[in-house]
């Protein structure tokens, strides 16, 4: 029930996360509005989007803004929710939510302890579920990172429904039974490819 520490995650599957942060680039153009979520998985796609020009980027994740903030990008704006910081590095609870309610992105990246065909996309902290929420809520579209090990692991608090899903990215690593219940459960599946590899993607019939 128990989320493990920023660093102990981090030492977890890097050039699956690295992969997978560098197809999640792709979406994001210059002058747009995003949300990061905190996780070892969005910060690297902080890295992979740090010198993209005019982003605004909205983010509850302290390692996140302060990689951002240190760029100097030109045009490059970073807003932090504020809130009680959890193990993950996370701001939450009522003041991060208060902020998101009333900020809007294009595209929020997320980043999840574990995905699951009947229990969604869940977290074992009730609070930074709640948070994740009001991030979901304050964007037009939500796009989902997560390496393949996340796949069928269920926390304490579900998020949302994988059909609330609209992009997600993952890695080669997933099954071809889980690519299949993703494929047909959210908006569109991208696999992040293997070095040298072209980008597959799958979209559902919803």
């Amino acid at each position: 029930p128990e989320e493990p520490g920023v660093t102990a995650k981090s030492a977890l599957m890097p050039p699956q996360k690295q992969a997978i942060a560098q197809a999640a680039a792709q979406l994001v153009d210059p002058g747009s509005s995003i949300g990061i979520s905190a996780g070892t998985t969005t910060y690297e796609l902080a890295r992979a989007v740090r010198g993209i020009p005019d982003l605004t980027v909205v983010t509850n994740s302290i390692p996140v803004a302060q990689l951002l903030h240190e760029s100097g990008t030109p045009g490059q704006t970073v807003v932090l929710t504020g809130g009680v910081r959890t193990p993950s590095d996370a701001l939450v609870g009522p003041v991060a939510v208060g902020a998101l309610r009333m900020l809007h992105v294009d595209r929020l990246f997320l980043g999840v302890h574990g995905m699951d065909a009947h229990a969604g996309l869940t977290t074992p902290n009730l609070v930074e579920a709640e948070t994740n929420r009001a991030m979901i809520d304050s964007s037009r579209r939500l796009c989902v990172l997560a390496d393949h090990t996340k796949w069928g692991i269920v926390g304490l608090s579900t998020i949302v429904e994988l059909s609330d899903v609209d992009q997600l990215v993952t890695d080669s690593g997933l099954s071809a039974r889980a690519r299949s219940v993703l494929v047909e459960a959210v908006g569109e599946l991208i696999v992040a490819p293997e070095p040298g590899a072209a980008r597959a993607r799958g979209r559902s019939s919803a």
